[in-house]
């Protein structure tokens, strides 16, 4: 074990595998810290009290909030995480990513350059960047925020208590008001007033007894 893990566990941290455990001399973990093995946190790191690193995380300029959750093999760099926040497992937080507190950021989320409101969830399958989301908001599996046209990066901005549906694409600049609904499955590229309902689709046509065409499973 060397000498800046030894340190950590004598001030009151606890590390599973001390010898799988990677640690910067510049990160400061408050005691009362988890660290699973294979994680790796590296430069300015702040650990606050009672917070939990799983896992092969990989920390890298991050401040972790007091009883944060960092599960297993997340990835977050120049980032900011609130208290009673869980990230991942397998999220990925990058570039200024502020995240508040009691949030839930599941698997398979990415965030970029963007805040994060209180008590707010993207629980998986999602991509949050160049956005500002108010407080608990819902974001549905499989929404994106649209943000780059080819040219330039434009922002997204999702007021409080907006419920946002799955797969729905936000081509910004876009706003969606306080209280704003959007249903799943939809492309909203005109902002949202607060209080108000969204729905854009294209219509469903279907054609009985297709699958029972014989020209259709013909072969050459």
């Amino acid at each position: 074990m060397n000498e800046t893990n030894a340190r950590h566990i004598e001030n009151g941290v606890r590390m599973v595998d001390p010898a799988a455990t990677y640690i910067d001399e510049t990160v400061e973990i408050a005691k009362g810290v988890t660290i699973y093995p294979n994680a790796v946190l590296e430069g300015a790191c702040v650990i606050e009290a009672g917070a939990y690193i799983g896992p092969g995380a990989h920390l890298k300029d991050v401040h972790v909030g007091p009883n944060a959750k960092i599960h297993s093999y997340s990835v977050l760099t120049d980032a900011e995480v609130g208290a009673d926040t869980n990230v991942g497992p397998f999220a990925y937080l990058r570039g200024n990513a502020v995240i508040g507190k009691r949030c839930r950021i599941g698997s398979f989320v990415e965030i970029k350059k963007s805040r994060v409101g209180d008590d707010t969830n993207a629980a998986h399958l999602a991509y949050i960047g160049d956005a500002t989301v108010g407080c608990n908001v819902n974001i549905g599996c499989g929404v994106i925020t649209a943000n780059y046209d080819g040219k330039t990066k434009s922002r997204t901005i999702i007021n409080d208590n907006a419920f946002i549906g799955s797969n729905v694409n936000l081509i910004a600049p876009v706003e969606v008001g306080e209280w704003g609904y959007i249903a799943a499955g939809s492309t909203i590229y005109e902002s949202i007033p607060d209080d108000s309902f969204a729905i854009a689709r294209g219509k469903q046509y279907t054609k009985s007894d297709w699958g029972k065409d014989p020209r259709r499973n013909a072969k050459d």
